[in-house]
């Protein structure tokens, strides 16, 4: 009988479950169940979200292992009884702007905290929400015993034990208080931040174990996971961050930069060194191997492209052909898609704009394209911003399942680029390190590679200075 594994991807807008044979990583089944929308959710809806994914995906009978990856920097704060304190903060939240702004200049610059924890604050961090709490909220701030993020959240409830909070290198390294470079928490940031220490989780090693589902003192918990299908002690892998899993998922090695479309955009690389950087452009993650991730965000990605189709109301087929449909460059007519204000550049309260409308400008495929030429214009300067010369592209996420993102990206980005085979990424990667926890070794398994097409064009003229010129503009 063939040994299973499942992966969990608990994103902003669902959670998903994926479960593989460990062995050859063929998707066995899967299934999903939604999250509520919002920038602060109560931790409760991601647990009923993972029960009825796993119930959907027919249970876990069979499965040996499990690996819960989730969005990064979410603020989950618990009190001593090992309760929520309050709604979780999402990393898209970004009321906590002034918050970063002001931790940036009390330590000194960005520079220091480039130095200390190989990126700078800004909205989305861990230790940037916390500021914001222990000011607005201190009540809540008194209550909280131990901080600890998503997807550590969920482990430690499938374990069911109060005592061992874990999480992994990847999403540790997006708190803002735990150092990729030394491998340590950076306590006096977290006490800077929120004037005090509460406990945080234990930093797990890439193929760790984090428990097990069939240990949970939660009876009821244990009872619930039971019903989906266990029926022998289920083992927890590390778990980590979205955006690591997508890396482990899509087999990113060092030279490849994967571009990433979905609620957020993502331009990260695979490397072997840490790195460093005081614009804070590119955070210093870690990855989930036990190499290194630098990575750049945008807030603003596929939702993008769901904006523009309310406004043409249209489907995502029909924006997609009208896209296709309009002129390289779109006439002229730019749009700059700071939807939910952006993070890189780091202007939390910008908003979007549209320049060059014309009569001539003023049709659905013309705004089409530049939705999605405006959308890649943003992550192209992800990826510049790297700095790197990478061997390879990928396109991920769900926004790459557009042709018309797929096929005006090489125009934007200036170079070929590749497109695995669409899959649940995410997941994908979780349930590999569930099945390297099992085989153990310095290196995950190595899964089949699926098909991968290659989208070639060349570059648009002008496209990426106007977009500039746009974006420059108050």
């Amino acid at each position: 009988m063939r040994t299973l594994v499942a992966g969990v991807d608990s994103s902003t807008q669902s959670c998903k479950v994926v479960i593989r044979d460990a062995e050859s990583g063929a998707l066995v089944r899967q299934g999903r169940a939604a999250h509520p929308q919002g920038t602060e959710v109560h931790p409760d809806h991601w647990w009923a979200a993972l029960q009825e994914a796993i119930e959907r995906a027919g249970g876990l009978d069979g499965v040996a292992a499990v690996s819960v990856a989730a969005q990064q920097h979410g603020m989950v704060c618990l009190d001593e009884r090992g309760d929520v304190v309050r709604p979780a903060l999402l990393w898209n939240d970004t009321r906590s702007a002034r918050a970063a702004r002001d931790l940036v200049e009390e330590l000194g610059g960005p520079e220091r905290w480039a130095e200390a924890v190989g990126s700078v604050p800004v909205a989305s961090f861990t230790v940037s929400k916390l500021r914001w709490m222990a000011e607005h909220e201190p009540e809540n701030a008194r209550r909280t015993a131990q901080v600890c993020l998503p997807h550590d959240w969920l482990t430690w409830r499938l374990a069911g034990s109060p005592d061992t909070i874990t999480t992994d290198r990847g999403d540790a390294s997006g708190t803002g208080y735990w150092s990729p470079a030394t491998g340590a928490y950076r306590t006096d940031l977290l006490e800077l931040a929120f004037g005090a220490v509460p406990a945080l989780p234990r930093v797990l090693g890439p193929a760790d174990d984090a428990g097990t589902i069939a240990d949970a003192g939660i009876v009821e918990d244990a009872a619930t996971v039971a019903r989906a299908g266990t029926r022998a002690p289920v083992r927890l892998a590390p778990g980590t961050g979205d955006n690591m899993a997508a890396a482990l998922g899509v087999g990113a090695r060092p030279g490849d930069v994967v571009v990433s479309v979905g609620t957020s955009g993502t331009a990260f690389a695979v490397a072997d060194a840490p790195s460093s950087d005081p614009s804070g452009a590119v955070a210093g993650f870690a990855d989930a191997t036990g190499r290194f991730l630098p990575l750049v965000c945008t807030l603003n990605a596929a939702r993008v492209l769901d904006a523009a189709a309310r406004l043409l109301r249209v489907g995502p087929a029909e924006l997609d052909e009208l896209a296709l449909q309009g002129p390289p460059g779109a006439g002229g007519l730019v749009l700059v898609p700071y939807l939910e204000g952006e993070r890189t550049p780091n202007l939390p309260e910008a908003t979007g704009s549209l320049r060059g409308l014309t009569l001539a400008t003023a049709t659905p495929a013309h705004l089409a394209r530049a939705a999605v030429e405006g959308m890649l214009c943003g992550l192209a300067d992800a990826l510049d911003a790297l700095g790197l010369d990478p061997r390879r592209v990928l396109l991920i996420g769900g926004g790459a399942r557009s042709e018309a993102v797929r096929r005006i990206a090489p125009t934007v980005f200036g170079r070929p680029v590749l497109v695995p085979e669409p899959g649940e990424y995410v997941a994908d990667g979780a349930a590999r390190q569930a099945a390297w926890s099992l085989a153990g070794g310095t290196e995950p398994p190595e899964w089949a590679a699926g098909r991968t097409a290659v989208y070639e064009a060349a570059p648009t003229p002008g496209l990426r200075e106007r977009y500039a010129d746009a974006a420059a503009r108050p």
